[in-house]
């Protein structure tokens, strides 16, 4: 079986329990309750800020019989607890009559450390100052009967291989949240102890804060809010959990549940590490001084994994989202390419178009740069060029794509020049990798000399998944003076060539839209007896939905062989068999690794998302880099 915990994963619980105002005991009781009802390989479970006590005990604070409840109170639940983490909040008495709001990381039946809230809120409905005192800078080893453990801000607390930090409600908010300096620290999950009051639109600005937050410290945040169980004397609390991921919301609670509510969530921390290393803003930072490490043990096993990992992660599920990405990303391309036009004061656009689904992006895309640069579809200068293995299905595609949108489509066959190049090189006549790249050489020989003599500039088709598996012709479809989709991965590709056609092409356009995806992609490089399709990309170097899911998490997220392997499974259950997937994923690695000398020479292209081959940013990686120990990671993965 596996354990997900050894691919970085951890199961965080956030519960919002009720409480009863001003009865340690009572709220014990509650939080034990709560935290057995935790499932049990949950690594964390985090409650709300003073939920030993409430939140609004007011000056109930200042009185001895709470103190002595609440201390009593508070060892009980230490003592309850096993291998799973607590996290409670409850209120903490200086001999020196300072009062702090503190949170009391527990496990095996001890608390382990505290952490004091650094900001008390004074404004609006919050009056902390009257009764608490800031942690700031506060460090002391406490020993008396509640046990011996450290009590101080910067505390970060090991938990295996990964680690967290607290802090508590107002810091969050405050200009600069203790979070900063423990993500600094190597905290890579930040847990958040709150009572914060429900009032119109704050829970979006609460989620929205929370979220951001995650992403400015790469970090997991999970934030527990007190319930509705607390006063309602002048304000209301919603017990609003919420757990976000570098920026990504994970899980959020419904809000106002009297009964008390929960948040399950899975964290994962290889992708935050991935991220941080990534990132050398986040490297480069100064860190605060070397924090007090708590080793809480070890990190307990996760048998199960209940978090979702999407076919297409390029693609957004939601209808409005990929309606708002397609209109950026279609953007981003034709000003891109209009922007190249004035540099290069190229008067034409050359194409090529063969009636597949990336040329047709392509040339949708020229017709945007044209239309900000005020220019005519006429500045656009499309040829077809049909060869050896061209279908009547994609050329009739092709006159078609260019009839509905009224640009002149130049012929130009190539079938000649093939013969009389393969002629001269005394090349023998069988369809092997010379017969097909002599076809794609010719084609772009034949764009770039139309550039030339029109005084216009080569605009490349080829995709982002193409680039990661190495599927163009070196110095052929591979060259372009400017390459509008290098940034887009195919299965992102029929989405916007739908998305198109849906939403912005008219009736006639449309017709031809559906058509190219409905036509399977193909290089068409092998000649055809029957003259129908026979060389379908996908049965020769595999699906591009496995191969696009590789290459996000590959390079998105730095998952080794193995995780990608794990997550593909349980994505692509019932639809592509364990065996198909490993089988798929080591083409993935073995193309990706030999064809790196291709992308090494890549023309300029937009980037459009986090993921970019460009040797010139995102991925730079020697051409002669070995895929040998991917290789054998992917030989040691055992099918079931």
């Amino acid at each position: 079986m596996t354990d997900f915990s050894e691919l970085g994963f951890l199961k965080v619980v956030a519960v919002a329990p009720p409480v009863v105002i001003a009865d340690p005991a009572a709220n014990a009781a509650a939080i034990v309750k709560r935290y057995a009802d935790a499932p049990n390989d949950a690594a964390i479970v985090l409650m709300p800020e003073l939920c030993i006590t409430g939140y609004t005990c007011e000056d109930l604070f200042a009185t001895a019989d709470l103190r002595n409840a609440a201390h009593r109170a508070l060892g009980e639940v230490a003592r309850a607890t096993d291998e799973r983490i607590l996290v409670v909040g409850a209120p903490w008495w200086l001999p020196d009559g300072r009062i702090l709001n503190c949170a009391f990381a527990c496990r095996g039946g001890r608390i382990l450390g505290a952490v004091p809230k650094v900001a008390q809120p004074n404004y609006e409905e919050f009056y902390e100052k009257r009764w608490f005192a800031s942690g700031a800078d506060l460090a002391l080893e406490v020993d008396d009967e509640a046990g011996r453990f450290p009590l101080r801000t910067d505390l970060v607390f090991k938990l295996g291989n990964t680690a967290f930090g607290i802090e508590i409600c107002e810091d969050l908010w405050a200009p600069n949240p203790p979070s900063a300096d423990l993500a600094l620290a190597g905290a890579e999950i930040v847990l958040n102890l709150s009572a914060s009051t429900e009032l119109v639109a704050k829970a979006d600005y609460r989620r929205d804060l929370v979220r951001t937050q995650s992403a400015r410290t790469i970090a997991a945040y999970v934030y527990a809010g007190a319930g509705p169980s607390e006063s309602t004397k002048d304000v209301v609390f919603g017990g609003h959990l919420i757990v976000a991921e570098n920026g990504w919301l994970l899980g959020e609670s419904t809000r106002f549940e009297l009964a008390g509510s929960s948040l399950t969530a899975e964290i994962d921390t290889q992708r935050l590490r991935h991220a941080r290393v990534q990132n050398t803003t986040f490297a480069q930072s100064r860190r605060p001084s070397p924090p007090a490490v708590v080793d809480t043990g070890r990190l307990p096993p996760l048998g199960t994994l209940a978090r979702i990992y999407p076919k297409q992660p390029f693609v957004p599920a939601d209808e409005s989202e990929l309606t708002a990405r397609a209109r950026e990303i279609l953007a981003i391309q034709a000003t891109g390419l209009a922007r190249r036009v004035r540099a290069a004061k190229a008067d034409r656009l050359v194409i090529g178009l063969s009636g597949g689904l990336d040329s047709s992006l392509a040339y949708l895309v020229c017709l945007d740069a044209l239309g900000l640069l005020n220019r005519p579809p006429t500045a656009l200068c499309a040829l077809t060029m049909p060869g050896p293995g061209t279908t009547a299905h994609t050329l009739a595609s092709a006159r078609e794509l260019a009839r509905t949108t009224e640009v002149e489509l130049r012929e130009i066959s190539i079938e000649s020049a093939v013969d009389q190049h393969l002629a001269d090189i005394s090349h023998p006549g069988d369809a092997d990798v010379t017969f097909e790249n002599v076809q794609a050489r010719e084609r772009t020989q034949i764009l770039f000399d139309t550039a030339n003599l029109t005084g216009g500039i080569v605009v490349g088709t080829g995709d982002l998944s193409e680039l990661a598996l190495g599927w163009c012709t070196f110095n052929a479809d591979q060259m372009a003076s400017y390459n509008v989709n290098a940034g887009v991965p195919k299965t992102l590709i029929a989405y916007l060539v739908r998305w198109y056609a849906r939403h912005r092409a008219d009736d006639d356009l449309r017709v031809v839209l559906e058509r190219v995806l409905d036509t399977p992609i193909t290089p068409e490089l092998i000649p055809s007896e029957d003259g129908e399709i026979t060389q379908e990309t996908e049965a020769i170097i595999g699906p591009y939905e496995l191969h696009d899911f590789f290459l996000y998490h590959f390079l998105r997220n730095g998952a080794g062989a193995a995780k990608i392997f794990v997550l593909a499974c349980r994505a692509f259950d019932g639809t592509h068999a364990p065996r198909e997937i490993k089988h798929w994923l080591k083409v993935f690695f073995r193309r990706f690794f030999a064809q790196q000398f291709k992308r090494t020479t890549l023309p300029p292209g937009p980037k459009v998302g986090t993921v970019s081959l460009s040797p010139r940013g995102d991925w730079r990686m020697p051409d002669e880099a070995s895929a040998g120990a991917l290789l054998a990671a992917i030989d040691e993965i055992e099918l079931n």
